[in-house]
């Protein structure tokens, strides 16, 4: 058994977001894992619990990935999107405050931005890989 606060992980600052082969910059985002287990084929967590800190108007561009991806708002409003994957467009629009979850299939383009200006936002997200 681990038990730890999250303070007591290392935040580590993301840089970018890739999406159809291109890297995007990702602006003020900072993750700490807090668990992670096994590999995939490229040697990522199969299985992991992250905890973002968004600062005021901070985002995660459009992006998708291989896993599947539940995230909690903690605290801050954030507005999330879903692209359309053939044009790219934003397909769907929501704000969502505390309490609020998301679900992200496998490859399916999503972003999210912190909506304040001046106070920061945090998130849950909880990734895993399933395989038929």
């Amino acid at each position: 058994m681990k038990a730890k606060n999250v303070k007591d992980v290392e935040g580590v600052k993301v840089d970018k977001a890739s999406y159809k082969g291109k890297d995007y910059e990702v602006k003020g985002v900072t993750i700490r894992w807090l668990s992670k287990s096994g590999k995939d084929a490229n040697g990522q967590p199969e299985y992991g619990l992250r905890h973002f800190t968004v600062e005021p108007g901070g985002e995660i561009p459009a992006h998708n990935h291989f896993y599947l991806q539940t995230v909690y708002i903690e605290k801050g409003n954030f507005e999330c999107f879903s692209y359309d994957p053939e044009t790219d467009e934003v397909a769907e629009s929501k704000i969502c405050g505390p309490g609020d979850w998301v679900y992200a299939e496998s490859m399916e383009p999503h972003g999210m931005k912190n909506i304040s200006e001046t106070e920061s936002a945090t998130f849950l997200c909880c990734i895993c890989n399933v395989y038929e």
